[in-house]
């Protein structure tokens, strides 16, 4: 999560877990009220981040890992009283039992057909992150439908910003337990990569190529069968019409799929 673009700016991450709203006053007497929030492409790939750490059937389930860190910390009072309060903090603001506590609910009326309806924030949250986004889950989707996409978005922002901000404060208590020899974590746990640097992919190294339904290579550490060739500056390029390459003694890329 702390990773993630939305997470470069803590106080702007912390921000969108609350209800940012703007009352402009226009001087013809109405009253406008505005939310900005950030590109949903960008919470769409923290929701999809976020996933694993909301469902309870998953390893990484946000409460099992918290419940893990209550286990060790079972003998530390200020430990234990921190793992209760952060569990009951994410019951609420994640999972919300009451519409109540959801933080806000949208009630609509079909004019044509009388029709009433009303969804709190949380089912609109999770009817954009799994009806929308990652699911496709049909019954969230239609529940949420009649309010469209962006109640729906709108709903979502704060729970995917909460998650992120619970995760990562939980990512770091486990930091700081390590370190005070509580938790005995492996190193590369601590250490493995989460997230690509650059996504520019670049090797050294030597390519082979042989016609279609030769023998292919069984392993990485043997040499390629007798029938594959090396590909130098003596092989003819117009042999690959479908390959993607810039070399430098060919006249011009060859393009590729």
């Amino acid at each position: 999560m702390e990773k993630h673009s939305l997470a470069t700016d803590w106080d702007a991450l912390v921000a969108l877990t609350t209800m940012q709203i703007s009352v402009i006053q226009l001087e013809n007497g109405e009253t406008r009220i505005r939310q900005e929030f950030p590109a949903e492409e960008v919470v769409e790939s923290a929701a999809a981040r976020i996933r694993p750490i909301l469902l309870n059937g998953d390893t990484c389930f946000y409460q099992k890992a918290l419940g893990a860190v209550g286990y060790f910390c079972r003998e530390l009072p200020l430990d234990t009283q921190w793992v209760k309060a952060t569990r009951t903090e994410w019951q609420v603001r994640v999972d919300p039992s009451t519409p109540q506590e959801a933080g806000y609910w949208v009630m609509i009326s079909d004019t044509v057909t009388g029709e009433d309806q009303s969804l709190d924030r949380h089912k609109l949250a999770t009817a954009w992150i799994y009806g929308d986004v990652v699911h496709h889950d049909m019954k969230r989707r239609q529940e949420g439908d009649a309010f469209g996409l962006f109640e729906r978005f709108r709903g979502a922002v704060p729970l995917v910003a909460w998650a992120m901000v619970g995760t990562i404060e939980l990512l770091n208590y486990i930091r700081a337990l390590h370190k005070d020899g509580v938790l005995q974590l492996r190193q590369e746990v601590l250490d493995e990569p989460v997230a690509l640097e650059s996504t520019t992919w670049e090797h050294s190294g030597e390519l082979f190529y042989a016609p279609v339904g030769t023998e292919a290579p069984t392993t990485a550490s043997t040499p390629p069968p007798q029938d594959w060739a090396r590909l130098g500056k003596a092989t003819d390029l117009s042999r690959f019409p479908s390959f993607m390459a810039r070399l430098p003694w060919a006249s011009s890329p060859v393009v590729t799929t």
